[in-house]
């Protein structure tokens, strides 16, 4: 007769050892239809931006389209949980930001979705200084008039975001508390409505990434006061520091990068990472990126976990001093 356990063990066996070898060979054809590039943010702001510029990079480095997928709203974390949820597979990434992946862990009592646990890095992509910017309609050229004017008039000005939590929200708590005036926060669902607002007039200031505002500020139709980093930026040369501006406190960057669902495959993640690596070292997009204000920053998945981990302490402390809080 025959050893059905045995013979159930020998089955068993073969089964995990195809199963093996098949991950390996499935990350070696990988990929072979087009994935989806989930960006938790609404269309027109610095991340989607970035996003679609790697993107249309990217689908021809893999010789399959990647697909921008914006699933804006809950302050990023809606996209973020579907992209948690997602099959680990390869075929779903998503770009993660400083809102989402870093200042969301302490903004939100109850994330539906842990940025470390749920995800596996697979660079960072790029640094993205912020601005103050006013509406050509409010009567001051500098950091020092507005800080007079809003002491002079508490409660008068406001400033929009993108919505709360995100990095122009956070840089506008930062320079409240720096600056000690009172300046109403507005958030919006979006980069593309407060923009929208703030260059008709229906909000008087905000902070936003050079990337999104660039185009409104040689237009004409926002007045860049300072910008955010230590440095001045290439695209805004005549525009000070905050440091020169004398509040070198107010210092944020924004940022976002490509990650994967947990337990995707190691062989996928590292595809990934070199052609993305390959694609922001290229001279041509490092100067594409540097001339809208941002700058091309490649990473390890490694780096990029550390980097996730560093910016989520940073922020918590930010929020916790700030009494923020978000449902």
């Amino acid at each position: 007769m025959p050893n059905f356990p045995a013979l159930a063990a020998i089955v068993s066996a073969l089964s995990l050892s195809v199963g093996i070898v098949a991950a390996p060979a499935a990350a070696q054809s990988y990929p072979t239809k087009p994935i989806r590039y989930i960006v938790p943010l609404a269309p027109g702001g610095s991340v989607d931006i970035a996003a679609r510029a790697l993107a249309q990079e990217l689908s021809m480095a893999l010789g399959h389209q990647v697909v921008v997928d914006n699933r804006a709203g809950g302050g990023g974390n809606i996209g973020a949980e579907l992209a948690a949820r997602a099959a680990p597979d390869g075929y779903t990434i998503v770009m993660g930001s400083s809102s989402n992946f870093g200042v969301n862990p302490s903004l939100y009592r109850n994330l539906p979705f842990d940025p470390v646990r749920d995800f596996e890095p697979v660079s960072l992509v790029s640094l993205a200084p912020n601005t103050l910017v006013v509406h050509p309609s409010v009567p001051v050229r500098s950091v020092k008039e507005l800080v007079a004017l809003a002491k002079a008039k508490p409660g008068t000005l406001n400033f929009a975001s993108s919505g709360t939590g995100g990095s122009p929200h956070l840089a506008g708590e930062l320079f409240k508390m720096v600056t000690e005036t009172d300046i109403a926060h507005i958030p919006y669902k979006g980069t593309g409505q407060a923009l929208g607002d703030l260059i008709a007039g229906q909000v008087q200031m905000s902070f936003g990434t050079v990337l999104a505002l660039l185009p409104h500020i040689k237009g004409g139709k926002l007045r860049s006061l300072a910008v955010t980093v230590r440095k001045r930026v290439a695209a805004l040369p005549d525009v000070p520091t905050m440091a020169e501006s004398d509040y070198p406190a107010v210092e944020t960057t924004a940022w976002n990068g490509v990650l994967v669902p947990a337990k995707t495959p190691s062989p996928i993640i590292r595809r990934l990472n070199v052609d993305i690596v390959r694609i922001l070292s290229a001279r041509e997009v490092r100067e594409r990126f540097e001339a809208q204000g941002a700058e091309a920053a490649p990473t390890t998945p490694a780096e990029f976990g550390q980097f996730i981990r560093h910016e989520i302490d940073k922020w918590g402390k930010v929020v916790k001093a700030a009494g923020l809080k978000a449902n």
